[in-house]
């Protein structure tokens, strides 16, 4: 698969606009991630979850019945934020659950692979033996939100604060 690669527009200040290939390898190796939807009242929902890149896209997943679930389902936008070593990012974008057998097991690989969490696709969804802290109980729903905009504020000198339009 070809990476979609953004262009990119420094905000404001001074400094390097950072390559995409650094901030698409800060996504890939954070750990902590922060899920921001709104509810069906308008205000806002921000939660902890795990977050795996892959493919061009971010995924995440969380059990149905869970406010974050809902709130995709209902049609809610995303915003996924992290911390990276030399800067934090946020990536904004539509959510959508994923059903696809291959691709559910695909996000169960990785994210396997990244927190040694034992995830598989079962009937559909994704399943394990115990629920993670920030999913929930299983089974759990997967979602994929497809960035159209990634924005990255440093946390050291050098690189400028960057907002990236994806095409």
């Amino acid at each position: 698969m070809t990476a979609r690669l953004p262009t990119a527009e420094r905000m404001t200040g001074e400094g390097t606009v950072l390559d995409w290939a650094a901030v698409r390898d800060g996504l890939t190796q954070a750990k902590s991630f922060w899920l921001a939807t709104v509810r069906p009242d308008g205000l806002p929902h921000l939660r902890p979850l795990l977050c795996a890149w892959l493919d061009d896209a971010l995924h995440v997943c969380s059990n149905p019945s869970a406010r974050k679930a809902k709130n995709v389902d209902g049609g809610s936008a995303a915003a996924i934020g992290t911390s990276c070593p030399r800067f934090d990012v946020v990536v904004e974008g539509p959510a959508e659950r994923v059903t696809d057998v291959a691709a559910l097991r695909r996000i169960a690989d990785a994210f396997r692979d990244k927190y040694g969490w034992p995830v598989v696709e079962r009937d559909g969804a994704l399943d394990a033996e115990y629920a993670a802290p920030t999913a929930g109980a299983p089974p759990f729903a997967a979602y994929t939100v497809t960035p159209v905009t990634a924005f990255v504020f440093p946390t050291t000198e050098g690189p400028a604060p960057t907002r990236w339009r994806f095409g």
